[in-house]
């Protein structure tokens, strides 16, 4: 190995499917409710004074790397917050989760959306990747992200979360152009945020459709394929990109398709069969169900043990979970799967 790679921090090796000494880890929600600090924080501020105030976003960015010892941090902030420049009124409410009081209900509500200027419109996020970066001192790369179009998309129609996405598909059925002006619109909004994050410092990217698995293979190829595909080819060549959604096991080849260094799969499926049906020329990102985090130590490592066994030792592996970190995982639990991730991977 040259001095340069030893240099590299190993997540990013792993992004460029590079040989690597060990697996790298990381968690999404890695900075959320099941840490004590995160909780005493939440007590004193709203969550969206949290992502937008750079100081505090920063040091709840910083708060996983020491105490778990994952190997990228990522930005603390909110799949949501671009919409708001777009004349979208957002809230957060207690024990519901995301709000929003005017969502569009017709084509010419749509296209009254505003264009985003992430640097002028989202700069408090900007200024945190700064400082972080400025803490990590590039031993740990940071890692930057957005909704997809798509998920941006569910949550602006339906007005919030939802289980049966009627309206969202109401409009994709029954007024397609309208739909895709709305996904034009949401993808010009992603470009220009992530490449600003970029641009600010972040050294990897995460797109986040967390709904898409809800489409079936035609749906996707018609309605959202398109509109990520413009996405990863308008980013920035700079840094690795990762492409992940939940429940999306019909679609991954369609996903891959859109594009992604990286595709990011959830626990419903075996990931030797996902990196199989990929194709070994992307990496893979995954794919430890949340709640096994809940379980004795022994299954915890037991379950890692499987998921590295699966990825055979091939290089371009990012070891996380399916989904976010439940609130109520115990801290000590998440440290030891950071560590079997680890230890293990030596010693394949």
């Amino acid at each position: 190995m040259t001095k340069v790679e030893q240099n590299t921090p190993i997540f990013l090796r792993a992004c460029k499917r590079e040989p690597t000494e060990y697996t790298p880890v990381w968690l999404m929600r890695q900075a959320g409710r099941f840490l004590a600090e995160y909780r005493a924080l939440r007590r004193q501020y709203p969550f969206l004074t949290l992502c937008k105030t750079p100081e505090l976003a920063t040091q709840v960015t910083l708060l996983p790397i020491e105490k778990l010892g994952v190997d990228a941090a990522i930005i603390f902030a909110d799949i949501l917050l671009p919409l708001e420049p777009m004349g979208i009124e957002l809230e957060f409410t207690k024990g519901e989760g995301p709000v929003i009081h005017n969502p569009p209900r017709s084509r010419a509500e749509v296209e009254k959306l505003k264009a985003v200027e992430a640097e002028k419109d989202l700069h408090f996020i900007m200024e945190a990747i700064q400082q972080v970066c400025g803490e990590l001192k590039g031993q740990i790369p940071l890692i930057g992200f957005s909704g997809a179009p798509f998920t941006l998309a569910c949550y602006l129609i339906e007005g919030g979360g939802t289980r049966d996405f009627v309206r969202t598909k109401s409009l994709m059925y029954e007024d397609p152009p309208c739909w895709h002006i709305l996904m034009e619109k949401l993808s010009a909004a992603v470009i220009s945020y992530l490449n600003a994050q970029v641009r600010a410092g972040a050294a990897v990217v995460q797109l986040f459709d967390s709904w898409a698995g809800i489409l079936s293979p035609r749906d996707y190829e018609e309605f959202v394929l398109p509109h990520s595909r413009r996405i990863f080819h308008a980013l920035s060549s700079k840094v690795p990109t990762i492409h992940f959604a939940t429940g999306a096991a019909g679609i991954l080849e369609q996903m891959h398709a859109a594009g992604g260094d990286i595709i990011g799969i959830d626990w419903r499926i075996d990931l030797g069969e996902a990196w199989q049906r990929l194709g070994y020329e992307v990496g893979i990102q995954g794919n430890l169900d949340p709640a096994a985090l809940l379980g004795p130590p022994e299954r915890i490592e037991s379950r890692v043990a499987e998921i590295l066994h699966r990825a055979e030792g091939r290089p371009g592996h990012i070891f996380n979970l399916g989904h976010g970190v439940l609130p109520q995982t115990p801290e000590e639990n998440v440290i030891t799967m950071v560590e079997s991730v680890h230890r293990l991977s030596r010693d394949q």
